[in-house]
C-alpha cells in the first residue's frame, strides 16, 4: 500500500466551538463538518503553549516548548532542532507550505540567515505569509496581490471601533492560502512521490476582519449570539494579570477592551471571528474537492487543527496570554482519511505535540528518541477503546508574549478530566477549577480548603509532568561529546 499524502491545515487561534461539528448550531460550516462526519472527531485535543511560536515549534518537533528552547514569540528554533516535515523530506516526501510558519528567525529551508544556521524545515516549496497585512517583502500574499493589481485594505464595518470589512473572498488571505495548496495538490496528481503540504492559515486570528458578504449573512441574527462568559465578581478570584487585562491597565493597552464594549459589540465581534471560521471551512472544501477531482483523496490523511485558541471576551479578556482556559486551549482536531481512519469520536485526552509521531507512524517512519509525542494511531482505527490516550494534559506559558509584569509571568497548567490546575511560578499563586462542578471555570477554588487535598494532588501531577518534559536527549549512556 502506497505511504499516504498529508495535507495538514493549522489555522490560527481557533476555539472549537466555531464548527458545526463540535456543537455551534448557528454557524455555518458544511465541509469540515464533512471531514469530521467521515473521519475521527477529538473532541479533548489541546495545545502545548497559548501562544503561537512555542505552540507550533512544540507540535512541528513533537516537543515540548520548554524543551524545544522556543518558549516566545519571535523566538528563533535552536538549529539542531528537527522538525517532522524534515524527517517527512528526508524519507522522499515532498513537503510545501502557505501561510504562516512562525518559528521566530527559523524561516529558511536550510540555509544561512542574518549570520546564523537555521533549523532545517523540510519544505522545498515555501509561499510564507505570516500575517495577511503588508509589510515585509517577502511576504507571498503581498506578492500574490501585487501580480493582480491588488493592494491589501481593510475598514472599519459599520462604523465598529473593533471589527473590519477585510479582502473580499477571491482575494482574502485564506482564499490565497488554499489556491497555493490546490496548485501543489494538482501538481502531484500524476506523481508517484508522496507529500506533505502545510495549509496555515492567518484567520481566524485578530483583527477580526473577515469579507463584507460574509459578516453581512449575520446583521439579522446578532441577538442570537451569546455574550461572551464572564460571571459577576469572578474577576475578584482571578490572578491580578488577568484583572489588568480585563480592566485595560496594561502597557500597551489591549486592542480589545473589554469594559469599553457594548453587548452589541461583543456579538458584532463574535459574529467576525465565527464569519473567518465559515470562509475557512470554504477553501477547506475548495481542497477536498480537489483531493477527489484529482484523484487523492483515499490516500490522504487530512488533519485539521488551530495552534491554540482565542479568549473572545471569555472571563472578560479578548485575545491571549498566560491564560489556559478553554477558549485558549482547547483546539479542534480531526483527522480523516477514507478506508483509512474508522469514522466517530474520541473523548480521549490528546496533545498537539502527539500529531508529529502520529503523521511519522503512518509513513511507516520511526520515530526518533528526542520526541516526546505519544502517537495517537491506536485511536485512528476502532479496535479498543478510543477515549483513552492520556491521564493528563499539560500546557505552558514563559514569558511567552510581552507583559509589564515583574517578575515576568512564567506559568504551567494540567489538566485532567475533572479537574485543571495552573500554577502562576513567579507569585506562587494559581488557578483550580472543577470541570464537572463549574464547566465554565468562572470559580477559581485554588484558596478553597474543601479542595485541598486534590489540589496537592495536581500539584505533584503537574511537577511530574514538567520532569518528562526534560529533553531526553542524548540518550541515556550517549554523549554529544567527541573522543
Amino acid at each position: 500500500m502506497p505511504r499516504p499524502n498529508f495535507l495538514w491545515i493549522c489555522t490560527n487561534g481557533q476555539r472549537p466551538d466555531t464548527l458545526g461539528c463540535y456543537g455551534n448550531e448557528l454557524v455555518d460550516t458544511p465541509h469540515l463538518d464533512r471531514l469530521a462526519q467521515d473521519g475521527l472527531v477529538f473532541e479533548n485535543a489541546f495545545c502545548q503553549s497559548p501562544v503561537c511560536n512555542p505552540s507550533r515549534a512544540s507540535f512541528l518537533t513533537g516537543r515540548y516548548p520548554r524543551t524545544t528552547g522556543t518558549r516566545q514569540n519571535n523566538q528563533g528554533m535552536p538549529a539542531d532542532e528537527v522538525l517532522v516535515t524534515k524527517l517527512l523530506a528526508d524519507a522522499s516526501y515532498s513537503c510545501g507550505l502557505a501561510g504562516m510558519l512562525h518559528l521566530g528567525e527559523s524561516g529558511a529551508v536550510g540555509g544561512q540567515a542574518s549570520g546564523k544556521r537555521q533549523v532545517e524545515t523540510g519544505y522545498s516549496m515555501v509561499h510564507r505569509s505570516n500575517s495577511a497585512a503588508p509589510g515585509r517583502p517577502t511576504n507571498a500574499y503581498t506578492g500574490w496581490l501585487g501580480e493582480r493589481w491588488l493592494d491589501y485594505h481593510s475598514e472599519p464595518y459599520q462604523d465598529s471601533r473593533w471589527v473590519e470589512a477585510g479582502m473580499p473572498a477571491e482575494h482574502h488571505h485564506t482564499t490565497w492560502c488554499a489556491q497555493m495548496a490546490i496548485n501543489f495538490i494538482e501538481a502531484h496528481a500524476a506523481g508517484e512521490q508522496p507529500w506533505l503540504f502545510s495549509v496555515n492559515i492567518f484567520d481566524p486570528h485578530f483583527p477580526f476582519d473577515p469579507p463584507a458578504g460574509y459578516l453581512e449573512r449575520w446583521a439579522d441574527r446578532l441577538d442570537e449570539i451569546p455574550l461572551p462568559n464572564l460571571v459577576e465578581g469572578e474577576i475578584d478570584g482571578k490572578p491580578e494579570f488577568h484583572g489588568q487585562h480585563h480592566r485595560d491597565e496594561l502597557d500597551p493597552p489591549q486592542p480589545y477592551p473589554y469594559l469599553e464594549m457594548a453587548d452589541e459589540d461583543h456579538r458584532l465581534l463574535t459574529a467576525a471571528y465565527w464569519a473567518m471560521g465559515e470562509l475557512i471551512d470554504a477553501q477547506v472544501g475548495r481542497l477536498l474537492e480537489t483531493l477527489e477531482q484529482t484523484g487523492q483523496l483515499e490516500n490522504t490523511l487530512v488533519i485539521f487543527t488551530s495552534d491554540h485558541g482565542e479568549m473572545l471576551g471569555d472571563h472578560g479578556i479578548y485575545g491571549k496570554g498566560p491564560y489556559f482556559f478553554e477558549p485558549a486551549t482547547h483546539v479542534p482536531l480531526v483527522l480523516s482519511q477514507p478506508g483509512g481512519i474508522e469514522p466517530g469520536r474520541s473523548y480521549a485526552l490528546v496533545e498537539l505535540v502527539d500529531l508529529a509521531p502520529t503523521l511519522l507512524e503512518a509513513a511507516g517512519i520511526d520515530i526518533p528518541p528526542g520526541m516526546q509525542g505519544k502517537p495517537l494511531t491506536a485511536l485512528l482505527q476502532d479496535n479498543g477503546d478510543r477515549d483513552q490516550h492520556r491521564d493528563d494534559v499539560y500546557c505552558e506559558f514563559y514569558n511567552a508574549i510581552d507583559r509589564p509584569a515583574d517578575p515576568p509571568v512564567h506559568s504551567t497548567m494540567v489538566r485532567t478530566r475533572r479537574h485543571k490546575l495552573v500554577l502562576h511560578h513567579s507569585t506562587n499563586k494559581g488557578e483550580l477549577y472543577d470541570l464537572r462542578e463549574d464547566p465554565g471555570e468562572n470559580v477559581n477554588r485554588w484558596d478553597a480548603a474543601s479542595h485541598s487535598e486534590i489540589k496537592i494532588e495536581l500539584l505533584i501531577q503537574l511537577a511530574n509532568r514538567m520532569a518528562w518534559t526534560v529533553d531526553p536527549l542524548p540518550e541515556r549512556g550517549k554523549t554529544n561529546l567527541e573522543g
